[in-house]
This record gives structure tokens, C-alpha cells and sequence, in this order.
């Protein structure tokens, strides 16, 4: 790390010094009721938002960076009152926030062609005798319009503050872009900075950064070639630009801080079976690795034939604790896209979305989070009628049914979607234009993600039944029952032998892995065939997201031991109460499903102690536990190098951890900052490899 980018760590990360320049906060439904007095449409009104935003920015230079643009407005204004809203809610299913979010636009739409070509063909297409026709149309292609016209009167207001302060390479870029396509490496970070940005300002949150090595590959590769770039001058441009992630990711829309969506994928397989991992890609890694920021969070596409080396360069990563990179298997995703009805050219160009979730760039408008069902729930209705059952294999059945029942409910909730209007990222999402249609509306692929969570946790519980209660009768089916409702009160003893003694997933045991597969294959088989209301698909995964702790909060004991409220584990993941043999036990307990079917993401989540990176033979031991996972036929995985008591001591001296990273979910977040259900769970994780 250089010391101009030492030093602007420390201003924008360390000291945050550029927070004096934030204007205070307003009613953020203020502006709403002016829209409704001037009684203008949802279009027009997400249109005057960014409009709003724009125009109530400071810009702010400072004299000797390279990338500029600075948020000093913290409170992105709604566009409905809270009674128009309500409205809304009752007659329409509202997904988050209602915003178009979690998805991948194509910022080469905008940064390799300009926005002055891109006004033109907006033009062409309002003046086109056909589309005329088609008022709705007129106006969403005449609101992107002058939305590209506020967005180069921004850029000119930074121009001149870059003038005023004496910061010629940003007023020499704004004087170029964003009108025209970037002359220079330099100038495509700084037009993606301007459009990230505004994005963020027009609440579409969640604005994955896609394949970043493969769009700005072309600048960086002719710098380097004329000799405008050097290896060391480029990576110091990358690493001010990935700084860039950081300035404002405080006042980003998520669960917690970090958790912004923010998410780079790096590599990958083309449609010819050619890897794609390049130059820019190695400078991705070696800036993350230099920076130690949570943002970008770094994904890594690899495959059977990904040499151990890579697997290495990733290691190195893992070892600083930022949780990421986290690993996408192609051999398996490819697949599993294309069953689902992705074509062969998008598949290949799949990234991840907020967290880990598969969606295609410029083209997916799904809903890879629409809700997430509860494997652990499908066994405790079962466990209530045990007594009904004469074989484990009636319990099996009844667990199914459970399942396909939880499934059909949760599909059919979903109906009658409204998301508000997204015109400036739909002029980055294929089709939109063209068709003078907002992606509000839906995209190339429509489909809807059910996340998976506490599978383990009914795994073994399942298990537990199973040895306990049918094979060896011990403990009697009353008995269990009884045990379940009280919370395991009376008998401490075999609630104990239930949590630490009992069959686990993860502990390489077929018997017991084999529930793991029968329960995914019927989470899929439920899914199947099953279309939702945009005409899309229902797509099952492995993650668990936050549900991990929201269903978990009020589910009574389970027969694995787990007591009423514990939390199931996160993502795809041994028990909180699991003993595991070793990591690789784990892995091969992880890869007997067919994770092509239920392949929505959520990866494989394991947490080892950071003293296992110490040199560099740890290093390629963890690269080839990672490497043996892939080759296994897992689908994903994320690694955290933790340090159970500097977490401990975090949670009582946190004023001197700011800087303590994890992984938390699908995301990667500074320690201290978490609420404590999210780090207790961390904690309680790490004690897996113990």
C-alpha cells in the first residue's frame, strides 16, 4: 500500500474525517407529500427523487484524489406518503422495501457508450411513429431522459468544485464524462463511481458490482499496453477506487452495516470452457488483500479444473478475517441455471447477488430472497403427532408432506407484486429501453428464490428419532413429546446426550446424510414445475440469510437437543451443537445432496481458527480443503478466519477491535458494529471446530 493510499485509509476509513461534510438529516417523507399535491405518477416520482438528490448535494473534491464523489445527503426521500403506501400494501405483495433491489445492472450500457449516445437512441425511440402510440412508454423513455441530463449537470457541478479546489484529473474527467465513453482506466472508475452512486440515490439498494475483471478489463488492458498504466499505478487507481465502496457504505440500506450488497465476482468459465480470470482480476485480490476493508466483497468463480494456485491467491485472503472470497462452483451453477431455463450464454455469465444468491447481469429481475422455508418447522408439526406414526418411515412421509404443504403455502403468498420504478437502472437492464418499459415490470427472468434454513437442525433431529425413539427404543415416543414441550425441563441428562452424543450431520455418517439428501430432494421436488405470477420460476436453495434467526425465535425444542428460541445454523451448515470430526468430514457430508437442484445459493459456511493460516503450509492445506469441497461437487462455500477469545474480549473491550471483520451471513461486517444475536452466533460457530 502506498502512502497516498495510507493515507486516504485513514481519512475516509480510520478518522472518517469526510462525515463533516453531511448535511443533517430530513423528514424523509417530506417530499412525498409535495409529489402527491402535484398529484404526479409512481414514475414521475422515483424519477424527482433522483432529480432531489442531485440537486441538494455538496460536491465535494479533495485537491489530490483521483476518484471523486462524495454523498453529504444521508436520508434518501420515499415517494409515498405513509398512507399512500399503506394503501399500496393492502391490495399488493411488497417484497423488502418495496424497491427494485439485489440486482446486477450492466454499467457497461452506460460506461462504454456515454450518455450522450444514450440520449440519442432515448430520442430515436420517443420520436419513433410506433412507440408514440404507447403514452406509458413515452413517458418512462422521457423520464430517463431527464434523469441523464441531471445526472451530467451533477458531474458539471463536480467539474467545477474539482476547478476550484485545483484537482485537474477530476475536472479533466467530468469534462469528459460522463457525455462520452472513458478515455482511460481511470475515467471507467470514476464514470462507475458516478453511476454506482446514483444508483444508490435513487434507493435501489443492493447494487452487486457483477464481473468487474471482465467489463473494465478492455481500460485497464489498453493503459497497460500504451503505457498510461503500470502494474504499481494501477493497483494503487484500484485500491482508491475500492476505497470508494467505503465512503458512504455507512447510511446503505441493509440489516446491518456491511451487509450493502456490495459484492464482486472475480473469474469464471466463458461459454468455449475458457477461463476467464485475468490481470485485473489478480490486482482485485491483491488490493482487497492490501486495503482489509469489507467492501468489495470478493467472490471467486472456480471449477474441477482451477489449479490449486488460485485456490491459494484466495487463501491469503481468507487468512486476513474478511470472510470472503467467498467460492461458486461453475460445474455445478452452469448446470443448475441452465435447468432451470437460463440460456447457455447467460448462464455462463452468472454472478452472485447481494450475499450469494445466482443472478444474471442486466437480465435477471429475480427475487432470489422472497422468503425462506423452515426445515426444522416441517419436523416439529410432524414430532406433534409421533404417536400416530408406527414406523420412522411414516415419520419420513409425514416430514414431506410437511414440506410440500409449507411450500405451496409459501408460493402462493406471494401475488400481486408492486415495486416501485427504477428508471435510471433500468437504462443498464436488457430489454427496458427497447421495449419503453420499466424493469419494475420484470426482466429476461423473472424467478423467485425460497431460501432453505435449519436444515442440520432437522437432520438431526430426524436422526435422533430414529435411533432413539424406533431403533434402539429408549426413549419413548411420550416421553420425547413431553421433553420437547417443556423446553427439555426435568431431564438435563438426555437433553445433553441429544446435543452432544447423538448422530450429526457433518460427520461424514451415511445414514445420517442421507436424511440431508431425501430432505433437499423433496424441497426441490415441491418447487418444481411450480410458476409464479411473472410468469418465472420458484428456485430452492441452501441459504438461510437472517432467517436462521427469525425462525428459530419462538420454534419449540427440537429432538436434536436444541432448546426453544437456539438458533439453527447459518446457511448450509453443521449444527450449533454439532461435535465435527474435522473440516473434511464436514465437506463430505455437504457434497452427498444434489445441489444442482436446489442451487438458488447459500453456501457452505464454516468457520476455522485463524491460527490454521499461520504460514505458508496452512495456506495451501486450507487451499486444498477448499479445492477438495469444488471438486467434491459442492456448489459454494465461505470461510471465516476467527479467533473465538479475540471475539470474546471484542464483545467487552470493543474500542479496541473497530476494525475486526467477520462474515456474518452472506456478508461481511466489523464485529463491534453487529447486534448481539449476530455475534453470540459467530461465537457459538467457531466452537464447531474446537
Amino acid at each position: 500500500m502506498t502512502e497516498y493510499i495510507s493515507r486516504l485509509r485513514d481519512y475516509f476509513i480510520v478518522e472518517q474525517k469526510h462525515h463533516e461534510f453531511r448535511q443533517p438529516a430530513t423528514d424523509c417523507r417530506q417530499m412525498a407529500k409535495v409529489w402527491r399535491q402535484q398529484k404526479l405518477s409512481d414514475l414521475q416520482r422515483a424519477t424527482k427523487r433522483l432529480v432531489w438528490m442531485l440537486e441538494q448535494e455538496k460536491p465535494v473534491v479533495l485537491k489530490d484524489e483521483t476518484i471523486a464523489l462524495l454523498r453529504t445527503v444521508p436520508a434518501i426521500p420515499e415517494i409515498f406518503t405513509e398512507e399512500e403506501f399503506e394503501a399500496i400494501r393492502k391490495e399488493h405483495y411488497i417484497h423488502e422495501r418495496g424497491k427494485v433491489c439485489n440486482v446486477n445492472p450492466l454499467y457497461s450500457q452506460l460506461i462504454d457508450v456515454g450518455f450522450d449516445r444514450k440520449k440519442e437512441q432515448l430520442r430515436d425511440l420517443i420520436a419513433d411513429n410506433e412507440l408514440k402510440q404507447d403514452t406509458d412508454a413515452v413517458e418512462f423513455l422521457s423520464c430517463c431522459l431527464e434523469l441523464l441530463g441531471t445526472i451530467e449537470q451533477f458531474a458539471e457541478r463536480y467539474r467545477e468544485e474539482a476547478r476550484r479546489v485545483g484537482n485537474r484529473t477530476v475536472a479533466e474527467a467530468f469534462a469528459h464524462i460522463p457525455q462520452q465513453p472513458p478515455r482511460t482506466f481511470s475515467e471507467a472508475l470514476q464514470f462507475f463511481r458516478l453511476i454506482h452512486y446514483c444508483l444508490w440515490a435513487s434507493f435501489n439498494y443492493h447494487n452487486t458490482v457483477g464481473r468487474f475483471d471482465q467489463y473494465m478489463f478492455p481500460y485497464y488492458d489498453r493503459d497497460i499496453k500504451n503505457g498510461t498504466l503500470t502494474h504499481d499505478s494501477a493497483l494503487e487507481l484500484l485500491e482508491e477506487f475500492f476505497i470508494s465502496f467505503n465512503k458512504d457504505s455507512d447510511l446503505y440500506t441493509g440489516m446491518q452495516q456491511g451487509d450493502n450488497g456490495q459484492s464482486m465476482v472475480l473469474g469464471g468459465l466463458d461459454q468455449n470452457g475458457k477461463e476467464t480470470y485475468n490481470e485485473l482480476s489478480d490486482l482485485c485480490l491483491q488490493a482487497s488483500l492490501e486495503l482489509k476493508l469489507i467492501d468489495p466483497k470478493i467472490n471467486l468463480r472456480v471449477n474441477k479444473k482451477t489449479p490449486l494456485s488460485a485456490y491459494e491467491r484466495g487463501t491469503h485472503l481468507t487468512k486476513q478475517g474478511l470472510g470472503f472470497p467467498q467460492y461458486a462452483n461453475d460445474d455445478i451453477v452452469i448446470k443448475a441455471l441452465k435447468r432451470w431455463g437460463y440460456s447457455d450464454e447467460d448462464a455462463h455469465n452468472y454472478v452472485v447477488a447481494a450475499c450469494w444468491e445466482f443472478i444474471i447481469p442486466g437480465a435477471g429481475m429475480d427475487l432470489p430472497n422472497i422468503n425462506g422455508l423452515s426445515f426444522p418447522m416441517a419436523v416439529t408439526e410432524m414430532v406433534g403427532h409421533l404417536e400416530e406414526f408406527d414406523t420412522f418411515e411414516d415419520c419420513l412421509a409425514a416430514v414431506k408432506e410437511n414440506i410440500f404443504q409449507e411450500a405451496e403455502r409459501l408460493c402462493g403468498s406471494v401475488h400481486n407484486l408492486y415495486m416501485e420504478p427504477a428508471p435510471f437502472l433500468s437504462l443498464m437492464m436488457l430489454d427496458c429501453i427497447e421495449n419503453g418499459k420499466d424493469i419494475s415490470f420484470g426482466g429476461r427472468y423473472n424467478n423467485f428464490g425460497l431460501h432453505g434454513s435449519g436444515l442440520s437442525t432437522a437432520v438431526d433431529s430426524l436422526a435422533a428419532v430414529k435411533k432413539y425413539v424406533y431403533d434402539d427404543a429408549s426413549v419413548s415416543k411420550k416421553e420425547l413429546l413431553k421433553l420437547l414441550e417443556n423446553n427439555f425441563a426435568g431431564n438435563e441428562e438426555l437433553c445433553t446426550k441429544l446435543r452432544f452424543s447423538s448422530d450429526k450431520m457433518g460427520n461424514d455418517n451415511d445414514e445420517v446424510d442421507e436424511i440431508a439428501v431425501k430432505l433437499l430432494g423433496w424441497f426441490a421436488d415441491a418447487l418444481d414445475g411450480k410458476q409464479n405470477e411473472r410468469g418465472g420460476i420458484f428456485r430452492p436453495g441452501t441459504g438461510s440469510a437472517m432467517y436462521y434467526v427469525w425462525q428459530s425465535e419462538n420454534l419449540m425444542a427440537t429432538p436434536d437437543g436444541r432448546k426453544q428460541g437456539e438458533e439453527f445454523a447459518c446457511n448450509y451448515s453443521p449444527s450449533l451443537l454439532a461435535r465435527c470430526d474435522g473440516p473434511f468430514s464436514i465437506i463430505k457430508s455437504f457434497t452427498k445432496p444434489d445441489l444442482v437442484r436446489v442451487c438458488n445459493g447459500g453456501p457452505l459456511t464454516i468457520e476455522l481458527h485463524d491460527t490454521l493460516f499461520r504460514n505458508d503450509d496452512s495456506i495451501r492445506k486450507v487451499a486444498m480443503f477448499v479445492k477438495t469441497f469444488i471438486d467434491l461437487g459442492g456448489h459454494q462455500m465461505q470461510i471465516n478466519a476467527v479467533n473465538r477469545e479475540k471475539m470474546l474480549d471484542a464483545k467487552k473491550h470493543p474500542e479496541k477491535y473497530r476494525n475486526l471483520i467477520v462474515r456474518v451471513w452472506g456478508w461481511s461486517g466489523y464485529f463491534v458494529e453487529l447486534d448481539d444475536v449476530y455475534q453470540d452466533q459467530i461465537i457459538k460457530r467457531m466452537e464447531l471446530m474446537m
